[in-house]
């Protein structure tokens, strides 16, 4: 391999950190470890947290719940009387494809709601409606429908507002974790759950092609 200078090296890399000067993500990645880039709540966290699932101190599905719908939009809605998906919602949906792809070992179930017009007979079906149209769009992108464990409609029994008048918030669907698939929480619970749920860690660390003599990447 032809080997570069030591002053030219020294120099081609303090040109790229000065380029590098406004971004702070790429200077980032030059000066700190692989993974350094993520949250992960302080040093050890993904340690203590992985001890917290295996003494029974953290529950995994509501660990991961919260994770869900902290990372992603859990929620679509509806026009009035309609089951349809609209641009908005089937782009809130394959948000939740990409995310729920990245754990095979989830089950997800979808909760379909409406708001108060109209009988309570006819808000419960139009309620498993929407829920069906939202599992059938998880499912075309992907996902397998044996995970998205069943549709639920509450109708109008749980209205984010308490109004008899049409409101876009109470016509909606709900998309939450609610279990493990293939009951595989035992085989989860030998210590690999860190790997499971640090999966962006692991995979910030794919090594980056360099390229040497005059290329751009990193100096070889």
């Amino acid at each position: 391999m032809k080997r570069i200078k030591p002053l030219l090296a020294a120099t081609s890399i303090i040109a790229l950190l000065a380029g590098c000067g406004d971004n702070k993500e790429a200077l980032h990645f030059w000066t700190n470890e692989a993974g350094g880039s993520l949250d992960e709540g302080g040093f050890g966290a993904p340690t203590a947290h992985n001890i917290g699932v295996q003494t029974g101190e953290i529950d995994v599905v509501q660990a991961l719940g919260e994770r869900f719908s902290r990372e992603v939009p859990d929620t679509v809605n509806f026009a009035f009387n309609s089951a349809e998906l609209s641009p908005e919602a089937r782009t809130i949906l394959s948000r939740q494809a990409t995310w729920i792809l990245q754990f095979p070992e989830i089950r997800f179930r979808v909760y379909g709601h409406t708001d108060l017009v109209g009988s309570t007979g006819y808000n419960k079906r139009l309620g498993m409606r929407r829920a069906r149209a939202a599992v059938n769009y998880l499912v075309s992108q992907g996902i397998s429908r044996s995970r998205l464990e069943a549709v639920v409609s509450y109708g109008e029994s749980r209205p984010l507002i308490k109004t008899e008048q049409r409101d876009l918030r109470n016509r909606r669907t709900v998309t939450e974790v609610s279990g493990f698939a293939n009951n595989r929480k035992a085989t989860l619970l030998d210590g690999k759950y860190a790997e499971i749920i640090n999966r962006e860690y692991v995979a910030s660390a794919t090594p980056r092609p360099t390229i040497a003599d005059g290329g751009t990447g990193s100096v070889e």
